[in-house]
């Protein structure tokens, strides 16, 4: 007999649909299977007709022959235990075929009969509701995850034996046996909005720094912190998520994939909901950062996709890493080619860099730092211009003065909630003047966006023309300024560009330019 059951894989970050084809005929018994597929696919065969026998199912002896179409597609990595085995049931007559019409069956089997949670679950089942399947039969441990995915059934089952027993079961008695998993995705979002016990006001001092953090997480540009160990520079870049606005519904979704297709959600998880916060060693490889491998998966980038890519020590990273960064900067995305195929990840992460100004920590205070002028370039040669270029602000982080350790200066109103309301507020003007378009920061901004956006009088004109021409900057420095200088107005809640605005940006690069002009370490 024949059966098909309709299952998914993910490629890359792309999911698709795939048919398990089970033929179950007389003849010498044999198992194989075609349609592309890999070796750690093909051992799945193995897998199932242990899981069965164990399970109290018998297979006869047969001639098997399993079909994973389309044929196109190179089926690694994808798990089609589950579905191999309820085809074979179907094969042989142990359940009627038409109990999985309309239904997508995925899973991992253990030789015991336990089903096992796989990765890629959320873009798959994302993938069937497209196409209109509205039931999915997969580990209960992904179901919180699937059940992410409106108008579909998910059922989670635990054991093969489970699966089965609902398959035999009538459509009325099917909910009795395993109630179909649902999730309150207001509830889910509400949950990830808690508070963070981390907040600015813990941070002594630093009031510009706090300032260009401000900045940074209303427009999403990328920053770099220079200055002396022990000044705060770790403790803000860990407390921008709490001031970032909140995931929309479909960054929560992009990112949630993203995660999924890791393998990193939990059996609890649903949904991601807080801005991702990745902060790599610097010993970190280029495979894990940019992401790849035979079978590639999401590398670091990725993962930090819709939030903060923190780089604590940032000359300690290998030159070549860090440029590995310039082109997912500019494009959000990074492609990863293998032979045979391309996948593409995204990677629209607000990068914060930390670090100090020389190897000891200490330039330019001479009376503490005995680091050689050729130490001290050598040192900050190991960050290459073009990453320089693609930061948008770059502040320094002075020494904590004493009066601000001992509390004799108040905090103000610099709390992750204070600063969270501004940015919020920024963040309305920005979506209000992006709507219909692609854009939602700021720092989203192409020169042809800058033009349309950015307009300036003649006074701002002249001074930026001014700036251009003393601070010897290229076009995308240019283009950065305005960008950053927008930001600044809509914090002021400006609708026009003005001098403050456009000189505020332009200190943010005249930090990078003492060090990395020859100023700083003559």
């Amino acid at each position: 007999m024949f059966a098909a059951v309709l299952s998914g894989g993910v490629r890359g970050i792309t999911s698709y649909l795939m048919q398990v084809e089970v033929d179950a005929a007389d003849g010498l018994p044999s198992f194989v299977m075609v349609g592309y597929a890999s070796g750690d696919t093909r051992e799945a065969g193995d897998r199932v007709r242990v899981a069965l026998k164990n399970a109290g199912y018998h297979i006869p002896p047969m001639r098997i022959t399993v079909n994973l179409s389309p044929a196109a597609i190179r089926k690694e990595r994808v798990s089609v235990d589950l579905p191999l085995a309820m085809g074979l049931l179907c094969a042989t007559g142990e359940l009627p075929e038409e109990c999985l019409a309309d239904t997508l069956v995925f899973g991992e089997l253990g030789l015991d009969g336990e089903v096992r949670s796989v990765r890629g679950t959320l873009p798959i089942v994302a993938r069937a509701a497209q196409a209109g399947i509205r039931t999915c039969i997969l580990p209960a441990d992904n179901a919180r995850e699937g059940a992410a995915v409106s108008g579909m059934k998910i059922v989670g089952v635990r054991t093969l034996e489970e699966a089965v027993l609902y398959l035999k079961a009538s459509a009325e008695e099917r909910d009795g046996l395993i109630p179909p998993t649902t999730v309150d995705l207001e509830e889910v979002f509400a949950a990830g909005e808690t508070s963070d016990p981390a907040d600015f006001s813990d941070i002594n001092g630093q009031e510009t720094v706090k300032r260009a953090a401000m900045i940074a997480a209303a427009g999403f540009h990328h920053l770099l912190l220079i200055g002396p160990p022990g000044t705060g520079k770790s403790m803000i870049a860990k407390r921008m998520p709490g001031i970032l606005p909140p995931l929309s519904e479909d960054e929560s979704i992009e990112v949630s994939t993203i995660y999924s297709v890791a393998g990193l959600m939990g059996p609890e998880d649903t949904l991601i909901t807080r801005r991702p916060f990745i902060s790599p060693h610097h010993t970190v490889t280029e495979a894990a950062l940019t992401g790849g491998g035979a079978s590639p998966r999401p590398g670091l980038i990725s993962l930090a996709h819709r939030g903060v890519l923190f780089l604590d020590e940032l000359p300690e990273f290998h030159r070549a890493t860090l440029d590995l960064l310039r082109q997912p900067m500019e494009d959000r995305r990074i492609s990863i080619a293998r032979a045979g195929f391309n996948c593409v990840y995204p990677a629209d992460f607000m990068l914060i860099a930390a670090m100090n100004p020389c190897p000891c920590g200490y330039y330019p205070d001479r009376n503490r730092c005995r680091c050689a002028e050729h130490e001290i370039r050598r040192y900050l040669g190991r960050i290459s211009g073009p990453i320089l270029d693609r930061i948008d602000i770059c502040v320094e982080a002075p020494r904590v003065k004493i009066e601000d350790l001992s509390g004799t200066h108040p905090a103000g109103d610099l709390t992750s909630a204070a600063i969270r309301d501004r940015v919020l507020a920024a963040r309305g003007i920005q979506k209000k003047r992006f709507t219909g378009t692609k854009l939602r920061f700021n720092a989203d901004m192409e020169p042809a966006d800058i033009k349309r956006y950015c307009a300036l009088g003649d006074a701002e004109n002249a001074m930026l023309s001014g700036l251009f021409r003393s601070m010897g900057l290229s076009a995308r420095a240019y283009h950065r300024i305005l960008r950053l200088a927008r930001t600044i107005a809509d914090l002021d809640g400006s609708e026009r560009i003005c001098k403050k605005h456009i000189a505020e940006a332009a200190c943010y690069r005249r930090a990078d330019s003492s060090y990395w002009s020859g100023g700083g370490a003559a």
